[in-house]
């Protein structure tokens, strides 16, 4: 297990903390791919951090556990938002009245990149069958947006909708869309 923290969208000159989390003993960082260090572990539950000058690319991270590599992750500069980009956590849904799906939404770059910094209002629609959406949430606890709405400002370039199917089944198509970005669908089948 690696997690590398926070995403690599900064102003040129900013100094950020970057830190590794992992199971492995040690951690080499690459930025561009020039190393940046190997850090070992202190202790067996703890993070690694290095103290990097933001450069636009691709920061890396190989961790090694016993000498091999135990596994790597990369977070890379995005480019402008271009478009909504929706994932829901399962296209199929019993149309029993109660069953849920719920929607990662993003907001990508020219490459498909997430842009972590997006925050655009994306709005919803729902259309062709059986389904309703109930609920949307940012994750920010500082927001006071109703959770029941048809739309919902994105929050660290993230956002979730969530769809509970009706009792009839069938097909519904969820719609997301932001002021100056390619909009974006996704099917439901309701079984």
């Amino acid at each position: 297990m690696l997690h590398l923290l926070p995403h690599w969208n900064w102003t040129p000159g900013d100094t950020i903390d970057v830190w590794a989390y992992t199971n492995a003993d040690a951690v080499e960082l690459f930025l561009n791919g020039t190393s940046l260090g190997t850090k070992r572990k202190p202790e067996p539950v703890s993070h690694l951090m290095w103290r990097v000058a933001y450069t636009p690319g691709t920061l890396r991270a190989v961790s090694r556990k016993e000498g091999r590599v135990w596994a790597t992750a990369e977070v890379r500069t995005a480019g402008a938002p271009v478009r909504v980009a929706l994932a829901p956590d399962r296209a199929r849904l019993r149309a029993n009245g109660d069953d849920l799906s719920f929607v990662t939404v993003t907001v990508q770059d020219r490459a498909g990149a997430l842009v972590p910094t997006a925050e655009p209002l994306i709005r919803f629609g729902l259309s062709g069958g059986d389904a309703r959406i109930v609920g949307v949430d940012n994750g920010d606890q500082t927001s006071h947006t109703s959770f029941k709405a048809n739309q919902v400002r994105l929050f660290s370039g993230k956002a979730l909708v969530i769809i509970r199917a009706g009792t009839r089944p069938g097909t519904v198509t969820l719609t997301a869309a932001g002021d100056g970005l390619t909009p974006s669908a996704v099917r439901l089948q309701l079984r």
